[in-house]
Protein backbone atom coordinates (compact mmCIF):
# COMPACT_ATOMS: atom_id res chain seq x y z
CA UNK A 1 0.00 0.00 0.00
CA UNK A 2 1.42 3.14 -1.33
CA UNK A 3 0.45 6.84 1.47
CA UNK A 4 -0.83 9.28 -0.32
CA UNK A 5 0.84 12.96 0.60
CA UNK A 6 -1.32 15.58 1.76
CA UNK A 7 -1.38 18.58 -1.08
CA UNK A 8 -0.79 21.07 1.47
CA UNK A 9 1.25 20.82 4.58
CA UNK A 10 -1.22 22.49 6.49
CA UNK A 11 -4.48 22.01 5.64
CA UNK A 12 -6.79 25.13 6.65
CA UNK A 13 -9.85 24.38 7.99
CA UNK A 14 -11.22 27.80 7.84
CA UNK A 15 -10.21 31.40 7.02
CA UNK A 16 -10.94 35.07 8.24
CA UNK A 17 -10.18 36.71 4.73
CA UNK A 18 -12.20 40.09 6.29
CA UNK A 19 -9.53 40.43 9.22
CA UNK A 20 -6.71 41.36 6.38
CA UNK A 21 -9.30 44.03 5.05
CA UNK A 22 -9.90 45.95 8.53
CA UNK A 23 -6.86 45.59 10.20
CA UNK A 24 -3.07 45.95 9.24
CA UNK A 25 -1.56 42.53 10.46
CA UNK A 26 1.77 43.30 12.78
CA UNK A 27 2.46 39.93 13.39
CA UNK A 28 1.24 36.37 13.69
CA UNK A 29 1.20 33.95 16.52
CA UNK A 30 0.40 30.15 16.29
CA UNK A 31 -1.68 29.02 19.43
CA UNK A 32 -3.30 26.09 20.15
CA UNK A 33 -6.87 25.27 21.50
CA UNK A 34 -8.17 23.17 24.19
CA UNK A 35 -11.16 21.47 22.40
CA UNK A 36 -13.66 18.72 23.25
CA UNK A 37 -14.33 15.45 21.23
CA UNK A 38 -17.36 16.67 18.64
CA UNK A 39 -15.48 19.63 18.28
CA UNK A 40 -12.10 17.95 16.51
CA UNK A 41 -14.90 15.35 15.13
CA UNK A 42 -16.73 18.66 13.16
CA UNK A 43 -13.33 20.13 12.33
CA UNK A 44 -12.63 16.79 10.54
CA UNK A 45 -15.37 17.78 8.42
CA UNK A 46 -14.52 21.45 7.69
CA UNK A 47 -17.56 22.77 9.75
CA UNK A 48 -16.18 25.73 11.33
CA UNK A 49 -16.14 29.54 10.85
CA UNK A 50 -14.15 32.30 12.45
CA UNK A 51 -15.42 35.36 10.52
CA UNK A 52 -17.66 36.50 13.84
CA UNK A 53 -14.94 35.44 15.98
CA UNK A 54 -12.42 37.23 18.36
CA UNK A 55 -9.65 37.13 20.84
CA UNK A 56 -10.11 38.31 24.35
CA UNK A 57 -7.19 38.17 27.09
CA UNK A 58 -8.58 37.52 30.63
CA UNK A 59 -6.57 36.73 34.00
CA UNK A 60 -3.61 36.22 32.04
CA UNK A 61 -5.04 34.06 29.41
CA UNK A 62 -6.83 34.34 26.08
CA UNK A 63 -9.67 33.19 24.70
CA UNK A 64 -11.49 32.87 21.25
CA UNK A 65 -14.68 34.13 21.40
CA UNK A 66 -18.11 33.35 18.79
CA UNK A 67 -16.14 30.87 16.63
CA UNK A 68 -18.73 28.74 15.50
CA UNK A 69 -18.31 24.89 15.16
CA UNK A 70 -21.02 23.25 14.42
CA UNK A 71 -21.64 19.75 16.15
CA UNK A 72 -22.29 16.50 13.80
CA UNK A 73 -25.57 14.96 13.74
CA UNK A 74 -23.68 11.45 14.79
CA UNK A 75 -22.12 13.51 17.80
CA UNK A 76 -22.28 11.77 20.56
CA UNK A 77 -25.55 11.49 23.14
CA UNK A 78 -24.27 12.35 26.25
CA UNK A 79 -22.59 15.68 25.49
CA UNK A 80 -24.90 18.43 24.50
CA UNK A 81 -22.82 20.68 21.97
CA UNK A 82 -22.79 24.14 22.20
CA UNK A 83 -20.99 25.70 18.62
CA UNK A 84 -20.18 29.22 20.02
CA UNK A 85 -18.81 28.08 23.36
CA UNK A 86 -15.51 29.84 24.34
CA UNK A 87 -12.55 28.33 23.83
CA UNK A 88 -9.39 28.29 25.64
CA UNK A 89 -6.15 28.99 23.38
CA UNK A 90 -3.11 27.34 24.50
CA UNK A 91 0.12 30.00 23.90
CA UNK A 92 3.73 30.03 25.85
CA UNK A 93 3.72 32.18 28.89
CA UNK A 94 6.38 34.58 27.50
CA UNK A 95 3.97 34.97 24.04
CA UNK A 96 1.18 36.02 25.98
CA UNK A 97 3.11 38.48 28.21
CA UNK A 98 4.32 39.91 25.05
CA UNK A 99 0.47 40.14 23.52
CA UNK A 100 -1.24 41.43 27.01
CA UNK A 101 1.54 44.39 26.86
CA UNK A 102 0.38 45.30 22.79
CA UNK A 103 -3.36 44.53 23.50
CA UNK A 104 -3.44 46.91 26.84
CA UNK A 105 -0.83 49.24 26.37
CA UNK A 106 -0.20 49.80 23.01
CA UNK A 107 -3.95 49.91 21.52
CA UNK A 108 -3.55 46.43 19.33
CA UNK A 109 -6.53 44.03 19.45
CA UNK A 110 -6.00 40.16 18.57
CA UNK A 111 -7.69 38.70 15.42
CA UNK A 112 -7.97 35.10 14.68
CA UNK A 113 -6.81 34.90 11.11
CA UNK A 114 -6.97 31.11 9.71
CA UNK A 115 -7.94 27.53 11.45
CA UNK A 116 -5.48 24.43 10.28
CA UNK A 117 -4.44 21.42 10.83
CA UNK A 118 -0.67 20.55 12.24
CA UNK A 119 0.93 17.18 13.04
CA UNK A 120 -2.79 15.90 13.72
CA UNK A 121 -3.82 18.97 15.99
CA UNK A 122 -5.97 22.31 15.30
CA UNK A 123 -4.32 25.30 15.28
CA UNK A 124 -5.36 28.99 15.19
CA UNK A 125 -3.41 31.78 13.88
CA UNK A 126 -3.62 35.02 15.75
CA UNK A 127 -3.17 38.14 14.41
CA UNK A 128 -1.88 41.34 16.72
CA UNK A 129 -3.84 43.99 14.24
CA UNK A 130 -4.42 47.78 14.27
CA UNK A 131 -7.66 49.05 12.83
CA UNK A 132 -7.72 50.44 9.29
CA UNK A 133 -9.30 54.03 8.48
CA UNK A 134 -11.88 54.31 6.25
CA UNK A 135 -9.43 55.98 3.67
CA UNK A 136 -6.62 52.80 4.24
CA UNK A 137 -9.39 50.51 3.13
CA UNK A 138 -10.37 51.78 0.09
CA UNK A 139 -6.54 52.07 -0.54
CA UNK A 140 -6.77 48.39 -0.01
CA UNK A 141 -9.63 48.16 -2.39
CA UNK A 142 -7.95 50.08 -5.16
CA UNK A 143 -4.36 48.43 -5.34
CA UNK A 144 -6.69 44.96 -5.17
CA UNK A 145 -8.68 46.05 -8.48
CA UNK A 146 -4.93 47.57 -9.55
CA UNK A 147 -3.35 44.30 -9.22
CA UNK A 148 -6.31 42.37 -11.34
CA UNK A 149 -5.91 44.20 -13.61
CA UNK A 150 -2.76 44.79 -14.29
CA UNK A 151 -2.78 40.81 -14.34
CA UNK A 152 -5.59 40.57 -16.82
CA UNK A 153 -3.70 43.50 -19.48
CA UNK A 154 -0.01 41.00 -19.12
CA UNK A 155 -2.53 38.41 -20.19
CA UNK A 156 -4.21 39.86 -22.96
CA UNK A 157 -0.28 41.09 -23.64
CA UNK A 158 0.88 37.69 -24.22
CA UNK A 159 -1.56 35.67 -26.26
Amino acid sequence: MSKKKPTDANPRIAENRRARYEYFIEETYEAGLALQGWEVKSLRAGRAQINEAYVFIKDGEAFLFGAHISPLATASTHVVPDPVRTRKLLLHRAELNRLIGAVERRGYTLVPLELYWKNGKVKLRVGLAKGKKAHDKRATAKERDWQREKSRLLKQGIK
